[in-house]
């Protein structure tokens, strides 16, 4: 599938318009950044380096583990990694901007502190 990555964040920004309106209302101090892929680092970081594909990457502390000393910090951050969700939506044959959402359900499931149990549970896998 060809597409640039202007295109691919105009996906991203259609698809955090449709995430449910409880959850847009309480995520604050959370960026989301369009990289092409993740680094070693970041697969590293993620626990998967050399043992699968990343598709999207939660940093920060999450919403519930938060308490009163949580202030005057850089925002956390998500992360998706373009090509990855390209691939994988191919391979699905899932439309890309469905694949996306299900990236960012993903990570914000995170950013709320659901684990990947939780969110497998939930059907956000």
């Amino acid at each position: 599938m060809e597409i640039t990555k202007e295109e691919f964040e105009n996906l991203v920004e259609e698809a955090l318009e449709e995430i449910p309106e409880y959850f847009k209302k309480h995520i604050k101090n959370l960026e989301f950044i369009v990289k092409e892929y993740p680094s070693v680092n970041e697969l590293k970081r993620a626990n998967i380096y050399g043992r699968g594909i990343l598709l999207g990457l939660y940093e920060g502390v999450p919403l519930r583990k938060r308490g009163p000393g949580y202030q005057g910090v850089l925002p956390d951050r998500i992360t998706l990694y373009m090509y990855p969700i390209i691939g994988e939506a191919g391979r699905l044959r899932m439309p890309l901007k469905e694949k996306i959402k299900k990236v960012l359900m993903h990570e914000i499931g995170h950013y709320f502190g659901l684990s990947e149990a939780e969110l497998r549970e939930l059907g956000i896998v």
